[in-house]
């Protein structure tokens, strides 16, 4: 209890400080090319622990193409954590919460929809106010002082970008609409946040871990840079999915139910279709004898928990020849 609420009371004073900081004009954005994927992951695994104790079923939508932003990745995935933090402690056990990420003309649309207590009607035009709250007599005892989406709010428009909330009242869920503005034209050979060192063909890539969330937006930024993907949540679903979709890359856990992923590994690397394929444990076992005890297993990569995503596609540079 003393932990959760420490946590809690460093998080305010931070939103807090921020805001003041940008009040006063102290926060410089730390822009880059930035891939929007690889900002809505980072915002997904740290909201992923809330989500999945709430019981929350979270889905995902996003184009196939890379969408390349001139942002602070940073900052930008402190957005979509706040909102997706909202949404989940501002939703009853068990609900549902749905990221939608759309294109629209020179833009993006990325949405934030929730089946939580709503906004009143009243209560809409002030809510990215500070200090601006829902009703008291339904607000969640997790809630906060109401500072976290007049940050999200300045830290949009420093993006040159807007944000927008809908509800249909009390008890009808919400929804949080952020507009950006989308770089016109993005080489691969060009350095983009989370798309370093890009492998230059598509690839199979099967990614198994127990934690749906991370497995879930892993496999969604995969996929946005022109991979085929697919999601397995246990060793022996696995192994199983390895043989059936034959994938050039397998992000294995090592700590999954049914079956470790380091007897999952020496299982595929056993039959014959597994011998070529790239398999990299990603776990949260870092120490010398945890990369020697996955090479001894058949592993041909080590990345620890939480994965950049450019340490991974520079990984796969590596071990997977490119064409010339």
């Amino acid at each position: 209890m003393m932990d959760r609420q420490l946590t809690q009371m460093v998080r305010l004073v931070d939103d807090l400080m921020d805001v003041s900081r940008i009040s006063r004009g102290k926060i410089e954005l730390k822009k880059s090319r930035t891939e929007l994927a690889a900002v809505l992951q980072s915002a997904i695994e740290t909201s992923g622990p809330l989500i999945k104790e709430m019981g929350h079923e979270l889905s995902i939508e996003i184009p196939d193409e890379p969408i390349v932003l001139d942002a602070d990745f940073t900052r930008l995935a402190q957005v979509f954590m706040n909102l997706l933090n909202n949404s989940a402690k501002y939703s009853e056990q068990n609900g549902r919460i749905s990221l939608t990420v759309k294109r629209n003309g020179s833009g993006v649309e990325i949405s934030v929809t929730d089946t939580g207590i709503g906004i009143a009607s009243d209560q809409l035009p002030r809510i990215f106010e500070m200090f601006a709250q829902i009703d008291k007599s339904l607000e969640k005892s997790q809630g906060g002082l109401g500072i976290g989406l007049t940050l999200v709010k300045k830290l949009v428009e420093m993006h040159g970008g807007s944000i927008e909330a809908q509800s249909d009242g009390l008890g009808k869920g919400s929804e949080f609409t952020v507009r950006l503005p989308v770089l016109a034209e993005v080489w691969r050979t060009q350095t983009v946040h989370g798309l370093e060192s890009s492998p230059t063909k598509s690839l199979r890539v099967l990614v198994v871990d127990d934690n749906r969330d991370g497995a879930n937006s892993l496999s969604m930024m995969l996929k946005a840079m022109g991979n085929e993907t697919r999601t397995a949540y246990d060793g022996e679903e696995g192994v199983k999915m390895a043989e059936e979709f034959r994938p050039t890359v397998v992000l294995f856990d090592i700590g999954l139910p049914k079956l470790n992923g380091y007897e999952a590994c020496r299982r595929i690397r056993a039959q014959s279709w597994g011998k070529g394929m790239v398999i990299i444990a990603i776990t949260g076992w870092g120490q010398d004898e945890d990369r020697q005890r996955s090479k001894e297993a058949g592993f041909d990569g080590h990345l620890v928990k939480p994965v950049e995503f450019a340490s991974l596609t520079q990984l796969l540079g590596t071990l997977i020849p490119m064409p010339d």
